[in-house]
């Protein structure tokens, strides 16, 4: 068994099914341990009710001894770490709760896996893994032309959600080297596919231009990220557990890098030829608005250490990755209607009333 946390969110969920629907897997079953704070949603893992091999826990990181206890009870072979808060936006809102979660979490799942891992024989000691996923916002901003990041560029955060990533992967390290925990870590490139909360770019774009609503931009749109479809990145983080050297830190990018306008005009020129709107283009409802303070203009990744060194690279090209995406959205209405609560509306009202 392995221990997932963060397993009912976006990337966490996609790695579920992913793993559990994988023969590469051999079926392995799973711990998840999700919170279910807003991203988190079990409609996300609904076509696993009734599967013997996903055992779904509701419970915190920051709770040790309900770590401690799951831990001790199922005996994992590893840890794959994904439970995080995530947004940009709402860590400018609130960065109290990313502190609380990335940071204070973070080192209570190190603490207790220290404590189980000191606890196994020497064979299951040595094949124990934790895995910390974390993001390339961790590097801060890149330089119209300046090389990609790769695994050695020194980390220069500049929001309070990368910052707090950035500590989490100190931690891990420093886990690492301290304590000998035998650890991996991987620095993922912006995801997108199926049960991506709609408050991130292209979740946003689809739903609100299927309801008539502004496509906001933010500034000239012109801010570059490199994109990855989420089962990519699920084959690379089964591929790094598997087979990643312990203490090492592995980027992962999908080798698209492209400005949000761009990524915005493909979304609507994908709806245009799949539900096309008898009001006119969905291009006509793109609305640049004000700039979140302190927006990192460019984001790349550099993967080729995982490629060199595992044999990784990513299956999808964006064009096919994103038309799965928009078709996906569409044919899901009944989840996008679901996860469009009360809570979700009063906060896209926050970020995007005033700008």
């Amino acid at each position: 068994m392995i221990l997932v946390t963060g397993g009912a969110g976006f990337i966490g969920s996609n790695f579920v099914l992913d793993w559990l629907g994988n023969p590469a897997t051999r079926g392995e079953p799973v711990l998840n341990l999700d919170a279910l704070t807003y991203a988190g949603n079990l409609a996300n893992l609904a076509n696993l009710q009734g599967n013997a091999r996903h055992v779904f826990v509701h419970g915190d990181i920051t709770d040790r001894a309900l770590l401690d206890r799951l831990l001790a009870e199922h005996r994992p072979r590893a840890v794959v770490h994904f439970a995080a808060e995530s947004h940009v936006d709402r860590s400018i809102h609130g960065p109290g709760a990313f502190m609380k979660t990335n940071v204070d979490g973070t080192f209570t799942l190190l603490e207790a896996a220290r404590g189980y891992w000191h606890t196994l024989g020497d064979a299951d000691k040595t094949a124990f893994r934790f895995l910390h996923v974390s993001t390339d916002e961790v590097y801060g901003s890149l330089a119209p032309g300046a090389p990609a990041f790769t695994e050695d560029h020194r980390y220069e955060p500049n929001s309070p959600y990368s910052a707090s990533k950035a500590a989490s992967d100190h931690l891990v390290r420093a886990w690492h080297h301290t304590y000998g925990l035998p650890v991996l870590t991987t620095n993922c490139s912006n995801n997108y596919g199926p049960y991506h909360f709609p408050e991130k770019l292209i979740p946003l774009m689809i739903v609100n231009a299927l309801a008539g609503k502004p496509l906001p931009v933010y500034g000239d749109g012109q801010q570059i990220r490199d994109w990855l479809y989420v089962r990519d990145h699920c084959s690379a983080i089964r591929t790094v557990l598997a087979h990643g050297r312990l203490g090492q830190t592995y980027n992962v990018g999908g080798w698209n890098e492209m400005a949000n306008i761009d990524i915005v005009q493909t979304v609507c020129s994908l709806l245009d030829e799949l539900r096309p709107d008898p009001a006119g283009p969905y291009s006509r409802l793109i609305t640049f608005v004000a700039d979140r303070p302190g927006h990192d203009r460019r984001y790349a990744i550099d993967a080729r250490k995982i490629e060199r060194e595992l044999g990784w690279r990513p299956a999808e090209t964006f064009q096919s990755g994103i038309r799965k995406t928009v078709q996906w959205y569409l044919d899901h209405a009944d989840w996008v209607a679901q996860v469009q609560s009360g809570a979700y509306r009063e906060w896209v009202t926050t970020n995007y009333a005033a700008r």
